[in-house]
């Protein structure tokens, strides 16, 4: 019995929609694991660098939610489930967008602030993809 992921003739992987979401599920699992081995450096790569040392827990709670989008994710990735997949992406948009504003908003680095936005038209791009794949009858 094969699995979904090593099925040569499945569909799902052959379109461009699951191999966008695949590097956000490993960035946001990669963020975690950043926010608990480094938290002020995390921070500072958010572009909201901690005011106190202390603050750390902070970009934990960060850290846990970046783990639950990609542990979501990488479900909906191994279930192949493009439409809710593309709803995910596209409501991820408000995440990235909240971020950039933040990091605006606290007179952080406008490269900091494009990286954040480029997020959202990257975000953007992944659920259009997987759109297409849905009307393509490309996946469940």
């Amino acid at each position: 019995m094969q699995t979904r992921l090593s099925s040569v003739e499945n569909s799902f992987w052959r379109s461009a929609g699951a191999w966008l979401v695949l590097p956000m599920v490993a960035l946001m699992l990669l963020n975690f694991v950043r926010t608990l081995a480094d938290p002020a450096g995390f921070a500072a790569y958010l572009g909201l660098p901690l005011q106190h040392a202390a603050d750390f827990r902070l970009v934990q709670v960060y850290g846990l939610r970046a783990l639950f989008i990609g542990l979501f994710a990488a479900y909906l990735l191994w279930q192949q489930k493009a439409g809710a997949l593309k709803w995910f992406a596209w409501l991820a948009i408000l995440m990235a967008v909240g971020d950039a504003w933040l990091v605006y908003g606290a007179g952080g680095a406008q490269g900091i602030v494009i990286r954040h936005l480029g997020t959202a038209v990257y975000l953007l791009i992944a659920g259009f993809a997987l759109h297409r794949q849905g009307e393509r009858g490309l996946s469940k």
